[in-house]
């Protein structure tokens, strides 16, 4: 029994040390050739370094307003008697636009008229008889008195039937009637807005730094956030006041408008150019990674491994002192030199020293070679 016993556990044992024995060798054979085992080189875009031109500019948010631009109203009140104008018309300086029910001051111009006629009449007598000297002085010169009252009087009149009138005061679109046939309507009612859209103006602010690098005349573009809608214009005005409240300066610029595409009161998205500098290095800010360290790029870089016969294409960190931005661009102040060429696609999956290879067919940069 105990033979049997001493055989059967020198069996089991020879068994398990057989199974431990295996997994030692298997997890060792592993870990050797992961370790000698050599990644395939990642496939990645670059972007080369070239100096070359740079037009930086100030971003801001503006506001944009017409020309000429204004709500309308008659300084009489009245009933209204005619609507000469449908919505989003376009309108001229000069077009009679609302008639106000003035049918009382024109009887009042009439009589006025009249007595200015009979001053007249009388004034010319007066002037034949002092001629020949039979009226008196102080006639003629009360003749003359009351002819110049009654003109006084008629074109008092004539000015009160102008205030019964709307009258365009510039050229432009007509907004939606406020108003309706026969309604009565107090001095100052707002009957329309009216907009002169052929020119465009577009108030923003910049910060006092940034302000100071702006003067009248400086070239601009301005963009709309809805359909894309893109105008150029210059500055024509700088607030020579900062406000003290929000530390920003109000600027005022004007842009063509074509086709009428922007509305006032639209938001705007407002870049002043400012002068081109040469030499700048600039590269899409893809190529930028960030982190609690600080900037940095991959360049790739022909080096022999250790070991290795051929030379192959690495990847190199380098850590990058970023300047300024400009749309997808970003200006690379410290850090590169004019040929290197940087990883713009597929930096994710990459570590300092890893081999790679270049294929710009998926690059993003529009301007990469292909390799």
């Amino acid at each position: 029994m105990l033979k049997r016993f001493l055989i059967a556990l020198v069996a089991l044992i020879l068994v398990a040390g057989g199974i431990v024995g295996y997994n030692l060798f298997r997890s060792k054979m592993i870990a050797q050739y992961f370790a000698t085992m050599t990644p395939a080189p990642a496939t990645v875009s670059v972007s080369e370094v070239t100096p070359g031109t740079w037009t930086p500019g100030l971003d801001a948010i503006g506001t944009a307003h017409a020309r000429h631009g204004v709500d309308l109203s008659t300084e009489a009140a009245g009933t209204v008697r005619e609507i000469l104008f449908t919505a989003n018309s376009e309108v001229e300086k000069g077009q009679l636009l609302v008639q106000i029910d003035d049918r009382m001051e024109r009887a009042d111009l009439a009589a006025a008229e009249a007595a200015l006629d009979l001053a007249e009449t009388s004034l010319k007598r007066v002037r034949e008889l002092s001629a020949r000297g039979v009226s008196a002085v102080s006639a003629l010169d009360e003749t003359e008195a009351a002819a110049a009252e009654a003109r006084a009087t008629v074109a008092k009149l004539k000015a009160a039937l102008e205030t019964k009138q709307l009258i365009a005061p510039f050229s432009g679109t007509i907004g939606i009637p406020k108003i309706e046939l026969g309604q009565y309507v107090t001095a100052g009612t707002a009957y329309a807005t009216l907009q002169d859209r052929t020119r465009m103006r577009v108030d923003f602010t910049l910060s006092e730094q940034d302000a100071g690098l702006v003067s009248i005349g400086q070239s601009l573009t301005v963009t709309s956030e809805v359909g894309e809608v893109s105008a150029t214009g210059s500055v024509v005005g700088i607030d020579p006041k900062i406000d003290p409240n929000s530390r920003l300066v109000s600027l005022r610029a004007e842009v063509e408008n074509p086709d009428s595409q922007l509305t006032p009161g639209q938001f705007l998205k407002v870049r002043v150019d400012l002068p081109s500098e040469d030499g700048v290095i600039a590269l899409p800010q893809t190529v930028v990674a960030s982190n609690l360290y600080g900037d940095s790029v991959f360049v790739i870089r022909e080096e022999t491994p250790e070991g290795a016969e051929a030379p192959a294409l690495i990847a190199r960190q380098v850590f990058v002192k970023l300047g300024r931005r400009s749309g997808e661009l970003v200006e690379i102040a410290e850090g590169l030199m004019a040929g290197d060429k940087v990883v713009n696609a597929g930096q994710n999956k990459l570590t300092s020293g890893a081999s790679v290879v270049i294929d710009n067919s998926i690059s993003p940069d529009a301007t990469a070679k292909a390799e």
